[in-house]
């Protein structure tokens, strides 16, 4: 995996274990990048890394929380020791959060939710930018959601933090646009992940209403979100920064 749009990169990818995660990762590695991963669940990173490795990639999996400042610190650190410098990194770790209307969603749901899917990506970005600032640039890559952009019943702590991943991405953007360091979100729509598979376990009508309100008929793919990611990381997004790319099915043109 020597040659591609990332040849010998060195990318860092939170979440990595399953899902929009691995398969960024994945596609990642098939463009030449050389891919730290990270995740609480060592068994689903080390399988992503080892599926890497199987194809020829370079790979590691770095255990972490992101909520957690010393342990941010240290996976940053790590990637660094074993690629010698971090060129992107892709933000991806998260979680959806009870299902509870605004007056009904407990501090502990909002607490925990804020602090993966927001704190966690600001805790990360803290010290992907120390890294990249010393090396004189990089690209970093949010993982938002279309919930940042509009409103979704039951879920107000997931989308508060959605739509903070969307502005913070957008005031770092400005930040360091003149310091070689370009940073995006993505913001999918509803993509067939373990996340939204077991939400549909739980809601055997979801399916049937992904059907009927995506123009496109279905759920997205991990990978097609993955391809996304990839253009983000790439020279063919140059002059793209603080932007929040939707890929939705064309979910939010309605």
């Amino acid at each position: 995996m020597s040659s591609g749009l990332l040849a010998q990169r060195a990318v860092l990818v939170t979440g990595g274990g399953s899902g929009i995660g691995r398969a960024a990762a994945l596609a990642l590695a098939r463009e030449g990048a050389k891919v730290a991963i990270s995740g609480r669940r060592r068994a689903e990173g080390e399988e992503t890394a080892n599926l890497i490795r199987q194809a020829h990639g370079e790979a590691m999996f770095v255990p972490a929380d992101v909520t957690r400042a010393a342990e941010v610190e240290a996976l940053v650190a790590k990637a660094v020791a074993a690629y010698g410098r971090l060129d992107g990194a892709f933000n991806n770790a998260g979680t959806s959060g009870e299902t509870a209307r605004t007056a009904e969603c407990s501090e502990e749901n909002w607490d925990r939710t804020i602090g993966v899917n927001l704190k966690g990506v600001w805790l990360c970005m803290k010290y992907e930018l120390a890294q990249m600032l010393r090396q004189g640039g990089g690209v970093i890559v949010n993982n938002a959601s279309v919930a940042g952009l509009v409103g979704l019943r039951g879920q107000p702590a997931y989308s508060a933090a959605k739509g903070g991943v969307i502005q913070l991405t957008k005031t770092a953007a400005l930040e360091y646009a003149r310091m070689g360091i370009r940073i995006n979100a993505v913001c999918p729509g509803f993509v067939a992940t373990p996340m939204t598979e077991a939400y549909a376990r739980d809601h055997p009508d979801f399916e049937p209403w992904i059907r009927k309100v995506e123009p496109v008929g279905r759920l997205g793919t991990p990978e097609e979100v993955a391809a996304a990611v990839v253009w983000l990381f790439s020279e063919a997004s140059s002059f793209v920064t603080g932007h929040a790319l939707v890929v939705d099915g064309g979910l939010m043109a309605q």
